[in-house]
C-alpha cells in the first residue's frame, strides 16, 4: 500500500511539472533561434558566474531528460556554445546520463511490476536475453540515432538490466552523439536548422556505427567457431547432412524430420530401435500397469456388485504379454519403417572422430551436422554391498526389471519418483509385498505436497509400506537373502528383500563414443551442455533428450529433436530457440498424476504470484459411477485473470484430461473458454469444466447479482 501511494505521489509530481512547463510555455525557450539570440548573454553570465551557470545548466538538462521533455538537443547545442567542445562534452555527457538514469528509474518504479506481471510469459525470453546481453543491446541502441533516447530510457526501465550497467553503458554509448551535437553548438552561428546537424551522410555513418556491435558479435561467434574447429580438417564434401546417434525418441524424430525435408540423414543405434521408451520404459511399464489394474479390479469386484472373481496371476505370462506388446509397437520405430522414409539406418556403435566425422562398423562417415540422442541409464549409487547384490541379480533397474522370471515375494524399491511408484503399485497388485524407501520427506518430491499425500494414501491402502526420510546406507547378505540398511534422523531399520529395484534417477549416456576426445562440454550434472538452440560448444553438433536435459521425458526429447533438425539443416538462414513454456508430465499410478506448467511449489520458488482453484473429483458424476471418485483438479491462474499458469490433476485418466489445459496454455485461452466449452455428459473431462466453474463462482459479481435480484423481485410485482 505504501508503494502504491508513492507511485501516485510521483505521478502527481511529474504531472504538475509537465503542466507548469506547458502553462508557462517553457518549451519556447528550447528553440534554436532563442539560443542563438541569447548566446552572448549566456556567455557573459558564464564568465561572471561560472559554477552557478554549470550547476543551473545541469539541473535544467537533467530535469528535461528525466521528464522526457523535448529540448535535450537544443540544450546540447547550448552547452557547446557556452562551454566549448571539451567542457561541454563532459558536462552534457554526465547531465544526459544522470537524466536518462532518472527516467529509467521512474519507469522501473512506476511500470516494471505491472508490465512484467501482465506479460510474464511473453517477456521471459526477452528478460533472459537482457540478463545475458543487456549491455550489448543498450550500447547498440545508443549508437543508432533512429531510436529516440527517451524511449530507450523508459523501455529499459521495464527490463531486469541493472541501474549501474545502464548508467555507464549509456554514457559510453551516447558519447559520440554528444560530441557531434556539442561541436555543432560550438559552431552555433553557422547553424540554420537542426536538420543540418545530422546530414543524411552523418545519419548513415551513425547507423553503420550502430551496426558495428551486431557485426562484431557475429564475427566473434564466427571466430569462436573457427577456434573450436581449427584443429579439425573439414571434408571437401559430405556423405550426410545430418547423422543422429541413438534411435530413441530424439534420434528418431530428428532423422524423420531430416528425411521429410529431403536431407540425407543417417540414424545409428547400437542396441534396439525405439530406445528405452519402447524396450525398457514407457511401453513395457504401461503394459504391466494395465495387467495390474485388471487384477486389482478383479480382486475388488465386490465394489461393482460382483460377488467374486476367481483369478490367478501367472507372472511368466505377464512378462510374455509385455514382450508381445513391445513386439506389436516395434514396427512404428523399426529399421524397415525408417528406411522406407529415406533414412539410412545403421546398426553399430558410433564414435565421433571429429565434428564432421562419425565412425561406425569400421567405416568413417562425413556429415555437416550431428545430433547426439544417446539417452540415459539408471543411476547406481556407490553403497557397501551393492556390487555383490547386483552380481547375484537381487538388484534390478528399470532396464533389467523385465528379465525377471519369477514374481518377487518381498519387493523393495529404492526411490519414490514416478518409476518407483508405478512399479510399486503394479507389483503389489499382482502379488508382491512391496516396500518403498525414499530419502526425501515425501514421495513424488517434484509435485506439490497435497499431490504426494493423495497418492501415498492410496498406495498405502493397497498394502504398500513407505519409509520416507530414510537414507540407504548398506546392502547386507543374509544366507539366501539380502537386506537394505536404512537410516533416518531417529531410526535405523534393516529391510529384507528378494528383489530390490533401484529407481533413484538416471545418468546421461556420454561415455565411450568420442565426446571426451573432441572436447564436448558437459554440465555439472553430467548432461551435455547446450545453448538455447540445442547446440553444443561445436555449433554443428546438437544434443536432445535425456542426454541433454533439462527434462527426462520422451515427449520432450521429441520436442527438442525438432529444433536439432531444423537448426542443423536450416540454421544458416534462421535458428529457433527451444521452447519449454508448456511442458506436461504424468505419473501412471492409480490415481494418475498429470501436471503442466507451474505447480504451487515451483511458483513459490520462482516468486510468481498466482491464484489457486481446486475441484474435488469425488463430486463428479462419472467418477462416482465408475467408483473412481478420488482426486482433484488444481489450477493456478494469474491474479485477476483467467490465464492459466499451470494445472495438476490427480485422478482416473489424468494424463488424458490434462490435454485440455495444455491446449489452453499453448494457444492462449483461459478458464472462461474452458467453462464455455460443451463437455459430453457424463465424462471425466467435465472435471476441467467444473474447475473452471469454481474459478468463476469465486469471482461472481455480488453487487450486480443483488441488483438483479431486486430487479426480478420488482418484475414479479
Amino acid at each position: 500500500m505504501k508503494k502504491y501511494f508513492s507511485k501516485i505521489g510521483l505521478i502527481l509530481i511529474i504531472a504538475i511539472i509537465i503542466a507548469l512547463v506547458k502553462y508557462f510555455n517553457i518549451e519556447s525557450y528550447f528553440t534554436l533561434s532563442f539560443i542563438k539570440e541569447n548566446q552572448a548573454h549566456f556567455l557573459k553570465f558564464y564568465e561572471e558566474n561560472t559554477i552557478a551557470t554549470i550547476l543551473s545548466y545541469m539541473i535544467i538538462y537533467i530535469a528535461t531528460t528525466a521528464l522526457s521533455i523535448p529540448g535535450a538537443t537544443i540544450l546540447t547545442l547550448a552547452g557547446g556554445g557556452i562551454f566549448g567542445l571539451f567542457k561541454g562534452t563532459i558536462i552534457v555527457s554526465f547531465a544526459s546520463t544522470i537524466g536518462a538514469t532518472l527516467a529509467f528509474l521512474a519507469s522501473r518504479f512506476l511500470l516494471k511490476d505491472f508490465v512484467q506481471n501482465r506479460f510474464q510469459e511473453k517477456l521471459k525470453q526477452i528478460n533472459e536475453g537482457i540478463e545475458k546481453e543487456g549491455a550489448f543491446y543498450l550500447f547498440t541502441l545508443r549508437l543508432l540515432p533512429i531510436f529516440p533516447f527517451f524511449l530507450i530510457n523508459l523501455v529499459m526501465g521495464l527490463t531486469p538490466l541493472s541501474t549501474v550497467k545502464f548508467f555507464f553503458v549509456s554514457q559510453l554509448g551516447m558519447l559520440l552523439g554528444t560530441i557531434v551535437y556539442v561541436n555543432a553548438g560550438v559552431e552555433l552561428a553557422k547553424i540554420d536548422s537542426l536538420s543540418g546537424i545530422l546530414s543524411p551522410k552523418l545519419i548513415i555513418a551513425f547507423s553503420l556505427l550502430g551496426l558495428i556491435p551486431l557485426i562484431t558479435k557475429r564475427v566473434v561467434e564466427y571466430l569462436k567457431a573457427m577456434k573450436v574447429y581449427k584443429k579439425w580438417k573439414r571434408p571437401r564434401s559430405y556423405d550426410y547432412n545430418m547423422i543422429s546417434i541413438g534411435a530413441g525418441a530424439g534420434g528418431l524424430v530428428t532423422s524423420y524430420i531430416g528425411a521429410t525435408v529431403k536431407a540425407k540423414v543417417a540414424l545409428i543405434e547400437k542396441h534396439q530401435m525405439g530406445g528405452d521408451c519402447l524396450n525398457t520404459g514407457c511401453v513395457p511399464s504401461k503394459a504391466l500397469i494395465k495387467t495390474a489394474k485388471v487384477a486389482y479390479m478383479a480382486k475388488n469386484s465386490h465394489e461393482y456388485a460382483i460377488e467374486s472373481i476367481d483369478f490367478k496371476v501367472d507372472f511368466k505370462k505377464v512378462m510374455t504379454r509385455i514382450k508381445e506388446v513391445i513386439k506389436k509397437v516395434e514396427p512404428h520405430d523399426s529399421i524397415e519403417r525408417y528406411t522406407s522414409l529415406g533414412v539410412d539406418c545403421i546398426q553399430g556403435s558410433a564414435k565421433i572422430i571429429s565434428p564432421f566425422e562419425v565412425e561406425v562398423n569400421g567405416k568413417r562417415l562425413t556429415t555437416r551436422n550431428i545430433t547426439i540422442a544417446t539417452g540415459a541409464k539408471p543411476f547406481i549409487p556407490s553403497l557397501p554391498g551393492i556390487e555383490s547384490a547386483l552380481n547375484d541379480k537381487c538388484i534390478v533397474t528399470s532396464d533389467t526389471l523385465w528379465d525377471l522370471q519369477e514374481l518377487p515375494k518381498e519387493f523393495l524399491i529404492l526411490g519414490a519418483g514416478p518409476i518407483g511408484l508405478e512399479m510399486a503399485q503394479s507389483f503389489a497388485r499382482i502379488g508382491s509385498n512391496v516396500t518403498v524407501v525414499e530419502m526425501a520427506d515425501r514421495v513424488m518430491i517434484k509435485e506439490d505436497p497435497d499431490v504426494s499425500k493423495a497418492v501415498q494414501l492410496k498406495l498405502e491402502k493397497e498394502g504398500i509400506k513407505f519409509y520416507t526420510g530414510f537414507r540407504a546406507t548398506e546392502f547386507i547378505k543374509n544366507d539366501r537373502h539380502y537386506s537394505l540398511v536404512c537410516e533416518s534422523e531417529n531410526e535405523k531399520v534393516q529391510l529384507e528383500f528378494d528383489i530390490c529395484l533401484l529407481s533413484i534417477g538416471r545418468k546421461a549416456n556420454t561415455s565411450n563414443f568420442g565426446l571426451e576426445d573432441i572436447g564436448i562440454e558437459l554440465n555439472p550434472n553430467g548432461t551435455i551442455n547446450t545453448n538455447e538452440y540445442l547446440q553444443t560448444n561445436y555449433p554443428n553438433i546438437f544434443a536432445c533428450g535425456d542426454v541433454a536435459g533439462p527434462y527426462q521425458l520422451t515427449h520432450t526429447a521429441a520436442h527438442q529433436a525438432w529444433y536439432c533438425a531444423v537448426n542443423g539443416l536450416f540454421g544458416k538462414f534462421r535458428k529457433f530457440k527451444a521452447d519449454y513454456s508448456v511442458i506436461p508430465w504424468a505419473t501412471y499410478t492409480d490415481p494418475e498424476v498429470a501436471t503442466v506448467g507451474l505447480n504451487e511449489q515451483e511458483a513459490k520458488l520462482r516468486n510468481i504470484p498466482y491464484e489457486i482453484t481446486r475441484y474435488n473429483i469425488d463430486d463428479l458424476d462419472r467418477a462416482i459411477a465408475d467408483s473412481e471418485d478420488y482426486g482433484f483438479v488444481k489450477v493456478l491462474t494469474k491474479p485477476g485473470s483467467d490465464k492459466i499458469l499451470g494445472a495438476t490433476i490427480v485422478g482416473q485418466n489424468a494424463s488424458e484430461l490434462i490435454i485440455e489445459f495444455i491446449s489452453a496454455m499453448k494457444n492462449g485461452f483461459g478458464l472462461n473458454k474452458i467453462l464455455g466449452t460443451i463437455h459430453p455428459y457424463p465424462t471425466m473431462s467435465e472435471a476441467n469444466k467444473y474447475a473452471a466453474g469454481e474459478w468463476k463462482r469465486a469471482r461472481k459479481p455480488d453487487i450486480l447479482l443483488k441488483l438483479v435480484e431486486k430487479f426480478h423481485s420488482w418484475n414479479r410485482g
